[in-house]
């Protein structure tokens, strides 16, 4: 993130995923796995590099130290994201809450709290939600 008063669309999809896996007290080494994968992957990252993605994490997570942090990530992210773009930034925060340690309490909360915030349709994001939930399913044996 390059300023306090705008960023661009890839570094808003970032700190969207920052904002879900630090809800709960920090940001794992998995969490950051799959951040990093996901910005290797994804098209909307195609000129985004692994130093940037470092700089806008590390930059997303001093945001989120500042008095108003939260508040002010919340109009970044709607600043920087067109209708299509919020849909993705929901989809990489399920991503995130998703493969890293589970859907914990503080981590559900920060999802609501996005989707809230970039003003998601609630049959999109349940959609959405069940896809992720589909891709994360583990084989069980016993069933």
């Amino acid at each position: 993130m390059r300023s306090r008063d705008a960023i661009n669309a890839p570094e808003a999809l970032i700190l969207t995923m920052v904002l879900v896996s630090a809800a709960d007290g920090g940001i794992t080494d998995r969490e950051i796995g799959i951040m990093s994968g996901l910005v290797q992957t994804l098209p909307v990252f195609q000129d985004f590099t692994s130093s940037a993605l470092s700089d806008a994490t590390d930059r997303a997570v001093s945001l989120l130290h500042d008095n108003d942090g939260l508040a002010h990530a919340a109009r970044l992210m709607r600043a920087a994201l067109n209708t299509k773009l919020r849909e993705t930034a929901y989809v990489l925060a399920c991503e995130v809450v998703a493969g890293g340690q589970g859907a914990r309490q503080q981590s559900l909360e920060m999802l609501e709290f996005v989707r809230g915030e970039l003003g998601l349709d609630s049959l999109i994001s349940a959609a959405i939600e069940r896809g992720v939930r589909a891709r994360y399913q583990r084989a069980d044996p016993n069933v």
